[in-house]
């Protein structure tokens, strides 16, 4: 729903954008008759599925079954909330957005993103000016940074002290519970207030648009533990989701073809200081989902760079199995392994960037590093050893998409463990027919109306303003139409996007994104809509006049006889007719 934003200005705002446009700058399409197809960017295939429509403004895919508008695309492409959505395509189309709109939902989060804001400041003010400050700058300075880097970054210093941060935000009027919820403060056991970094050097994290929306602790006092400390899961901040250095990353480069993802801040921090701008970190967790996808959907072309110990071996076999299953054509990944005792940090600024810089370069692709950590489990000389390959590769490679990249995977699995068949799972099978899929979107005559109305809105305009106006008493089917019928009569400049936009966030709207997705079962210059609209609302009125006779037909019910079998047919079917 729309909150306080004018229902006009996303009327008008939906009728200004071009999905098509919209979606063609983040997932390349091609034409397909009517509309656009590409490869499903919420989901892994090889075969598209994923349908852009001009007419409609409306995208559906059949194979995971996501689907929406313009607004919608952006919330669910760019994981932006509805405001920020709404702000994004607004910029784009030349409109000014309302002043007086809020957020529908119980959740504001600007209260959050101006009192983290203020600690951002605090924290950058007392690097330069605390007492203290002088341990957390000869740390930096060890480390190589210059003030233009820490600068760039926004790194900070929170001094020693249980309440500093607290009171001070605490005298600008933040509640102890905002600043809680921020992630700022916590309760000890006797209830008083605690700062959650103290101590620490300050890296602020910052969403895709810049703000910053979470902070990362680097302890100065070698004893402390632990030694980094983030804040923590807040409703604006999602720790395995969230990237270090993406919005530096995307600012400073204005295409990314590649991502360089390393495990620390003080990594990133270092290579952008030394040239090498397109590195992001996790933050202290292990690669997600949500990181692959995310970082997918920034360049095509990843690195992974870990320690060459055991544990950093362990994190990249992680990341390995968490990105399988987003690795279709185009996509690669490698990774590259340091030398034993070093990071990025340490041996950029020992070797240079030129040298790292080879060494990504030559970061060992994911098909060469996956069989040769399944060689070492086996031993591929022998027939045993060889079976063993084939099937320690094979639930790996069924995590693959239907791709070329897994046929050639295959093949390589075939090569290697000298196979005639690899035996995996044959790839998922290809959507259903349209003909299949309007037979399980319509099967009641309202359904069948209400896409039909969807798909030609003009439809609304050949039923008279005073025809099938739903009554109290109505079931929520016909009330439905009714109300989509008297929308588009008032408003016949309609699209289908806008109109659904007047139903997000109910039931309702539910239900008509799905039917959002019918398509005509034969070619659309051939199809008869106004016919075939008409002899469903014709139907509904028949049964309507039935309904008049209901408490008639009900009284004679019980005597045998008294109804012949039409009437009887007709009885049961009755309630059928009204339902979606």
């Amino acid at each position: 729903m729309a909150g306080r934003i004018p229902q006009e200005f996303l009327d008008q705002l939906l009728g200004r954008v071009d999905l098509v446009e919209i979606v063609n700058t983040r997932v390349p399409l091609r034409r397909a008759g009517h509309e656009f197809m590409a490869c499903c960017p919420f989901h892994a295939e090889k075969t598209p599925s994923f349908s852009v429509s001009p007419r409609k403004q409306f995208y559906h895919c059949f194979g995971c079954g996501a689907h929406g508008n313009a607004i919608g695309f952006l919330m669910a492409y760019e994981q932006m909330e509805f405001l920020d959505a709404v702000e994004e395509l607004a910029r784009s189309a030349g409109l000014d957005l309302p002043r007086s709109q809020g957020r529908d939902s119980g959740f504001n989060p600007r209260p959050l993103l101006d009192w983290i804001a203020q600690a951002d400041r605090f924290y950058r003010q007392q690097l330069r000016e605390h007492p203290d400050r002088q341990r957390a700058v000869d740390y930096l300075r060890q480390r190589g940074l210059t003030g233009q880097t820490a600068g760039l970054f926004g790194i900070g210093y929170a001094p020693p002290g249980w309440d500093l941060l607290g009171q001070v935000l605490g005298e600008a009027g933040a509640a102890a519970q905002d600043l809680i919820d921020a992630g700022l403060v916590s309760r000890d056991d006797r209830g008083w207030l605690r700062d959650r970094f103290r101590d620490r050097i300050i890296f602020p994290i910052r969403d895709r648009r810049g703000r910053v929306i979470a902070f990362g602790g680097r302890a100065l006092d070698g004893d402390t533990t632990p030694k980094y400390l983030n804040s923590p899961e807040t409703a604006l901040f999602h720790k395995g989701s969230e990237l270090y250095g993406l919005y530096e990353a995307r600012t400073r480069n204005r295409q990314l073809q590649r991502l360089v993802v390393v495990e620390g801040y003080m990594d990133v921090v270092a290579l952008v200081q030394n040239g090498i701008t397109n590195v992001v970190a996790t933050l202290g967790t292990a690669t997600t989902a949500d990181h692959i996808e995310r970082l997918f959907r920034t360049a095509s072309d990843l690195v992974f760079s870990f320690d060459g110990d055991r544990a950093g071996r362990a994190a990249a076999w992680r990341a390995l199995e968490t990105a399988l299953p987003f690795l279709r054509d185009g996509r690669q990944i490698g990774f590259l392994f340091l030398p034993e005792g070093e990071d990025p940090d340490t041996l950029v600024r020992r070797e240079g960037p030129a040298a790292f810089g080879q060494r990504l370069e030559q970061a060992t692709p994911l098909a060469d590093y996956l069989f040769a950590e399944l060689r070492t489990q086996t031993n591929p000389n022998t027939l045993a050893g060889r079976a063993r390959l084939a099937e320690l590769a094979r639930p790996l490679l069924e995590k693959l998409p239907d791709s070329h990249f897994r046929d050639l995977m295959e093949e390589r699995l075939q090569k290697d463990a000298q196979l005639v068949n690899t035996r995996l799972r044959p790839p998922p099978l290809s959507a259903a027919s349209p003909a299949d899929r309007n037979l399980r979107l319509t099967r009641t005559p309202l359904r069948r109306a209400i896409a039909l109305l969807l798909y030609r809105p003009e439809l609304a305009q050949q039923v008279a303003d005073t025809a099938f106006v739903a009554q109290d008493d109505d079931e929520s089917g016909r009330k439905l139409l009714a109300s989509l019928l008297a929308v588009l009569r008032a408003n016949p400049q309609l699209t289908m996007a806008a109109l659904l936009e007047r139903y997000r966030d109910t039931r309702e709207g539910v239900i008509l994104e799905r039917l959002a997705a019918w398509e005509p079962e034969v070619p659309e210059q051939e199809f008869r809509f106004e016919q075939e609209f008409s002899d469903i609302l014709a139907s509904l009125d028949r049964r309507d006049a039935l309904r008049e006779r209901l408490p008639e037909m009900l009284m004679r019910w019980g005597t045998p006889s008294a109804l012949g079998p039409a009437e009887r047919e007709a009885l049961r079917n009755l309630g059928k007719s009204q339902k979606l």
